[in-house]
């Protein structure tokens, strides 16, 4: 009913006054993610979205995007397939273990395009050259937040390829420092502002390092050809390890090749694109074959990087093998979704969960009813979910706002609605309308953890606002 004021002494079954306050944080960390790839195949996407072709740089395992067998489906050398890092890819595709794609357009998570970081173990950026939106950035921590594998190469200060005013450097820890999952120094090291003209960086001795002691051959040195360093912060991340240093460093400082871990992913850095640079690619480049440097082994380097980040390694600490994809059982996971079990399974204020006639079901006789007294009051209802790891998720539900409140430019009561540490939404008085809504919210970034579904509802001292809420559903797929 349009305006009503709604009675505390509401026409609910016995059931609906034992509602429970809700407690506990909005984010309750389940399990880790699992590994999500199929057993001897690890997927990994490589970036060619951020001007990785601007100036010199040909950064692309092939010009066939998104899939290089297009150009060739069973490739034995580097020509083969058409680029700067086709030696890379190449020796990937012929161990039969890894599949590859490009991404060139927006980093996505929890989408469905084929290139959507959901679907791939291990994301490499070979330098950036333009910024990432908000959105990007979200997807690629949580990418790696829920077990997915990031390799971030750098080159030097002052690359500025595409003369945009940002360079690798400056993109990669605006990655680290200006992003909505964790902006606190999340993977523990910065990426030095240098520009170190050449040199030969020494590995450490550390046997059981699988990236420095892999399938793919042991590490003895790498190669800088105008490039950078890290500067390392374990007491931010204490998994974070420098494996290759500038000549006469150690410890925290000219890290060359470093390694952490953020969730449940794990994460590489090097400093120089040169070392990854094969020499061929398409015309017009001028190309450096760092690769095949004989003065280092830039190839088991980034290969061996590379099957740690997608768990096809074990080795040093860290989660790695997969942040999304894979196999997923399509369900309605919230239990109780319309509210017609009465009080169950949600926890709910006292009287939310009702089958009162003064606010209509969207269907059924139940709905949960949030706030409409008329006075200051808070209501709460929630759900924990676990959502299962590699799966696309969607919270949905309906919603009807009907308010007194005759303003058209101030939000004098508000529903919030959160999925873990997340806000989806803030609804008000100024959202009023005669019947209920459909609301709908991407939730994959929560795969492979146990989150809290909730909504809360404030209103102020004078003139109801009631936010109802009906037909709930968290479908996976």
């Amino acid at each position: 009913m349009l305006g009503s004021s709604r009675s505390r002494h509401r026409l609910t079954t016995a059931l609906a006054g034992f509602g429970l306050l809700v407690t506990g944080a909005a984010l309750q960390v389940g399990t880790a993610a699992a590994p999500a790839h199929a057993a001897t195949t690890y997927r990994v996407l490589f970036d060619d979205g951020h001007a990785e072709e601007a100036g010199n740089a040909d950064w692309i395992i092939s010009t066939s995007k998104p899939d290089p067998l297009a150009q060739d489906s069973s490739p034995s050398s580097e020509t083969d397939w058409t680029g700067a890092l086709s030696s890379w890819g190449v020796a990937l595709q012929k161990t039969g273990s890894y599949s590859m794609k490009t991404a060139t357009s927006a980093l996505t998570y929890g989408g469905s395009s084929t290139t959507d970081l959901s679907k791939f173990d291990a994301l490499v950026l070979p330098e950036p050259n333009t910024l990432f939106t908000t959105a990007e950035k979200t997807a690629i921590m949580n990418f790696v937040k829920n077990g997915g594998g990031l390799f971030m190469i750098s080159d030097h200060t002052g690359a500025d390829r595409n003369n945009d005013g940002e360079d690798a450097v400056e993109i990669l820890n605006d990655l680290m420092t200006n992003n909505s999952v964790d902006s606190t120094d999340p993977f523990g090291f910065s990426i030095d502002s240098l520009d170190i003209s050449s040199g030969y960086p020494a590995a450490i001795s550390d046997s059981g390092n699988a990236v420095l002691n892999g399938s793919f051959g042991t590490v003895t040195k790498s190669l800088i050809a105008d490039g950078t360093t890290a500067t390392l912060k374990p007491a931010d991340n204490s998994a974070v390890k420098g494996l290759v240093y500038r000549s006469g460093y150690s410890g925290n400082t000219g890290a060359f090749f470093a390694t952490s871990t953020f969730g449940s992913g794990r994460v590489a850095f090097w400093g120089d694109s040169s070392p990854i640079d094969d020499g061929t690619g398409q015309s017009g480049n001028t190309l450096y074959d760092g690769w095949n440097d004989s003065g280092a082994t830039n190839a088991a380097l980034a290969l061996n990087a590379t099957a740690w980040l997608t768990g096809a390694s074990s080795g040093s600490s860290g989660g790695g093998g997969g942040g999304g994809g894979g196999t997923c059982t399509s369900a309605q996971l919230l239990g109780n979704p319309g509210f017609e079990s009465g009080n169950t399974t949600w926890t709910a204020s006292s009287g939310v969960i009702t089958n009162s006639s003064s606010e209509a079901a969207r269907t059924g006789s139940y709905k949960a009813w949030l706030d409409g007294y008329g006075s200051a009051h808070t209501d709460t209802l929630s759900q924990s979910v676990t959502i299962p790891s590699g799966c696309s998720a969607t919270l949905s539900f309906y919603l009807h706002v009907d308010t007194a409140e005759t303003t058209t430019s101030t939000a004098y009561d508000k529903l919030t609605v959160t999925a873990g540490s997340t806000t989806l939404a803030t609804y008000s008085n100024l959202d009023a309308a005669s019947g209920y809504v459909l609301k709908s919210f991407d939730v994959s970034s929560l795969a492979g953890t146990t989150a809290t579904v909730k909504f809360s509802g404030v209103e102020g001292s004078t003139l109801q606002t009631s936010f109802v809420v009906d037909d709930t559903a968290l479908n996976v797929s």
